[in-house]
Formats: structure tokens, C-alpha cells, sequence
């Protein structure tokens, strides 16, 4: 896979999540987001997708690029679990 090819996937990724609750919410209910809210996640997702396209391109090692957009996949899980829930309180 490109480097072109990874970074339109990442954003791919991003985009299809966040069409996720936009199709939701137009079948139930239970999905209410205001667009604050595809906002701050829009934020989150464009913001993860260019990190790890930024890491995946400036590392050398294949390895060390992978663990590290790793980690950024665990703050942007914990970023969104507090916004979402409050866990940390």
C-alpha cells in the first residue's frame, strides 16, 4: 500500500465513523447528537487520522510507526470514553 493509499484510507476511516450516528439518528431515537457533537468528534477522528498519517510517514521503522499510532488510537479511545461517560470521575 502507497503512502497516497494509507492516507486516503485513514481518512476513510474517519469519515465512516463519523457517518456512523448520522445514519443512526435517522432511524431511531435513541441517537440524539447535536452538532457540537459531530464537531468535538470530527476534531477527534481528522485529529488521530493526521497523527498517524504524520507518524507513519516521518518513521523509518515499520514496528515502531505501528506501536506508535497505537498509541494514539489508546488516547483517542480514553479522550472519547471521558467525553462520552465520565470516566475519570
Amino acid at each position: 500500500m502507497t503512502k497516497h493509499q494509507t492516507s486516503i484510507a485513514l481518512f476513510a476511516t474517519a469519515t465512516l465513523l463519523l457517518l456512523i450516528p448520522l445514519l443512526a439518528m435517522q432511524f431511531t431515537q435513541e441517537v440524539n447528537w447535536t452538532p457540537a457533537d459531530f464537531m468535538v468528534a470530527g476534531v477527534l477522528l481528522y485529529g488521530t487520522a493526521i497523527a498517524c498519517d504524520f507518524t507513519l510517514r516521518k518513521t523509518k521503522n515499520k514496528n515502531t510507526a505501528l506501536i506508535l499510532c497505537g498509541v494514539i488510537l489508546v488516547f483517542l479511545v480514553v479522550i472519547w470514553a471521558e467525553l462520552a461517560v465520565g470516566i475519570f470521575h
